[in-house]
C-alpha cells in the first residue's frame, strides 16, 4: 500500500519530523536562554564580588589593548613624520639649470618618488642671504659657491629599506655630487615599534593566562559552595553537561563584563591623555590626535573576553565536577 500523502503531495511523516525538529531546537534554545539569564541573576545577587572579579579581568584585558592602540597611533604618527622625510640631492657645480630641471622632472615620474622640487644655485644663494644675515660677506665673494639642489619626496608607502635603496640609486647618478637623508630616526622608530609589538604579545599571553586563572578560581569557589546542590542534582539523574551549563554561562558573563570594563578603561585613558598629547603635538606643528577604539577593536576585545571566560569556566568545571560524586 502506498503511504498516506499530505494535501501538498509530501508524506505526512516528513512534515511531522520537521515540526519535531523545530520544536526540539526551540526547546533547546529556550533552555539555554533560561540558564543564561539565571546565571546573570546569580551574579547580580552578589554585586560586590562580581564587580571585583570583572574589574580584575577588565584591567588584565585593558593593558594589552591599550598598548596595542598606542603602538597603532605611533605607527600612524610615524607615517605622518615620514611624509616630511626628503632626500637632498646636491648637484655638481656647473650643471646647467635646464639639465637640472629635466633631471627633477624625470625623477618625479618614477613610481618610488612622490614629488621633487628644484632649487637653482641663484635661488639657494638668495635664500641663504635672506635668512643667514651674511649678505655683506656674500657680496664679497667672486661667484656663487652654492650648488643646485633637488629635494626628492619618497612615496609614503615605501618602507625604510626601500628608501635607503632609493638613496643609494640617486647617489650614483652622474649629475649628483652629494645625496643626503637622515634615516636614523626612521630605523629607531620601526625598531621601537617592533620591540613594543613583541612585548605586547608576551604581555597579552601572560594576562590571558591570568584571566583563565581568575575565572577558574572564582568558579572553583562557586562549585565548592554548591557542592551539596551538585550532589543532589547528580542523585536525581542530572548529566554532567546539565550541571556544567550554568557555570559555563557564568564564565561567559565574567568574560563579557571584563571586556566591557576594559573598553571603558581604555577609552577613559584616551580621553585623559587627549589634551596633553594635542598640546605636545602642537609644539611640533602637528595636528595628531588620539583616536578611540575602532569597531573592529571593540569586537575583538569582546570576543577575547568571552572566549577567555568560557575557557576558564570549562577548565575549572571539568576538573572539579569530576571530584564531586554522590557517596
Amino acid at each position: 500500500m502506498s503511504a498516506a500523502k499530505a494535501p501538498s503531495g509530501r508524506p505526512q511523516g516528513a512534515g511531522a519530523t520537521r515540526k519535531g525538529v523545530r520544536r526540539g531546537l526551540k526547546g533547546y534554545l529556550e533552555r539555554h536562554l533560561q540558564v543564561l539569564i539565571h546565571a546573570l541573576g546569580r551574579l547580580s545577587r552578589n554585586p560586590l564580588s562580581t564587580l571585583m572579579t570583572t574589574a580584575v579581568i577588565g584591567i588584565a584585558l585593558a593593558l594589552p589593548a591599550g598598548l596595542y592602540l598606542v603602538v597603532d597611533h605611533v605607527r600612524d604618527l610615524g607615517g605622518q613624520w615620514r611624509e616630511t622625510t626628503r632626500i637632498s640631492l646636491f648637484l655638481k657645480q656647473g650643471l646647467a639649470d635646464e639639465e637640472a630641471r629635466r633631471l627633477a622632472e624625470r625623477l618625479a615620474g618614477e613610481a618610488e618618488v612622490e614629488g621633487t622640487e628644484y632649487v637653482s644655485p641663484a635661488q639657494a644663494l638668495e635664500e641663504f642671504r635672506e635668512f643667514s644675515g651674511f649678505g655683506e660677506v656674500l657680496d664679497a665673494l667672486d661667484g656663487n659657491p652654492l650648488p643646485g639642489l633637488i629635494t626628492v619626496q619618497p612615496a609614503s608607502s615605501l618602507p625604510p629599506e626601500a628608501i635607503q635603496s632609493l638613496l643609494e640609486r640617486l647617489r650614483a647618478l652622474p649629475e649628483v655630487d652629494i645625496a643626503q637623508l637622515d634615516m636614523e630616526w626612521v630605523r629607531r622608530l620601526h625598531s621601537l615599534v617592533d620591540l613594543v609589538q613583541r612585548g605586547i604579545l608576551v604581555i597579552a599571553i601572560l594576562l590571558a593566562l591570568a584571566v583563565l586563572l581568575i575565572v577558574g578560581n572564582t568558579l572553583r569557589l562557586d562549585i565548592e559552595s554548591r557542592r551539596e546542590e551538585i550532589v543532589i542534582t547528580k542523585l536525581i539523574g542530572a548529566t554532567d553537561g546539565f550541571i556544567r551549563r550554568p557555570f559555563l554561562y557564568t564564565g561567559f558573563w565574567y568574560g563579557l563584563g571584563g571586556a566591557l570594563v576594559a573598553l571603558l578603561l581604555v577609552n577613559l585613558s584616551l580621553v585623559l591623555l587627549q589634551g596633553p598629547v594635542q598640546r605636545l603635538a602642537g609644539l611640533y606643528g602637528s595636528d595628531f590626535r588620539l583616536g578611540f577604539t575602532s569597531p573592529g577593536m571593540v569586537i575583538l576585545l569582546l570576543a577575547a573576553g568571552v572566549m577567555l571566560g568560557l575557557a576558564g569556566a570549562l577548565l575549572a568545571v571539568g576538573r572539579h565536577l569530576r571530584d564531586i560524586e554522590p557517596e
